[in-house]
């Protein structure tokens, strides 16, 4: 696992061993963010379920000023903090050790916008997409943002959550990531 593009190109991030994580692959990272971009000048991108933080990373090296990283898992935790060390982001980047949900409700609180959303759960837990709502609802993506979701393919996730759209839909192999915008008028 590296960093693809961007100012850490070639960085190499150290990822977990074992079943508790599951790192984007550099091949679908890549596809990933010449979706997105592929690159950016400045905003927020918030890493939910963060891992090792290698979508959130990247972002950084492409052009985010700011990274917001949560992960609740004790290992992966500590090897997001490394490879944020690693790639000297630590000025630009929060970094929490909690879930996802409760994180959500401390960000909402603190009225923090994000540009860009990566939400990447285990795969088992399907309830956790519902967060989407809540972070469209409570105005946690910024109007010009983009949701990213990554999830496997027994689960489909619907064309319209509040008033974001689902606008691109891509397959890897076991893996769909599926791309939400505010919908524009007209559309």
């Amino acid at each position: 696992m590296r960093v693809i593009a961007g100012d850490r190109k070639g960085m190499p991030l150290k990822a977990i061993n074992g079943s508790t994580t599951r790192p984007t692959t550099d091949k679908v990272k890549e596809s990933l963010f010449n979706i997105l971009g592929p690159f950016f000048y400045g905003g927020t991108v918030l890493d939910l379920f963060a891992g090792s933080g290698g979508l959130g990373i990247e972002a950084l090296s492409r052009g985010m000023e700011k990274g917001i990283f949560i992960e609740k898992d004790s290992k992966a935790f500590q090897n997001l903090k490394e490879n944020i060390e690693k790639c000297r982001y630590e000025e630009q980047t929060e970094v929490f050790r909690n879930d996802a949900t409760r994180a959500l409700k401390a960000l909402i609180k603190r009225e923090v916008q994000a540009d860009l959303i990566f939400l990447d759960p285990p795969y088992a837990k399907h309830s956790y997409y519902k967060m989407v709502e809540d972070i469209i609802k409570n105005g946690v993506v910024a109007a010009d943002g983009k949701i990213v979701c990554e999830h496997d393919t027994t689960l489909k996730l619907p064309d319209q959550i509040e008033t974001f759209t689902k606008y691109r839909e891509e397959k890897y192999g076991s893996t769909i990531i599926s791309f939400y915008r505010l919908e524009e008028e007209g559309e």
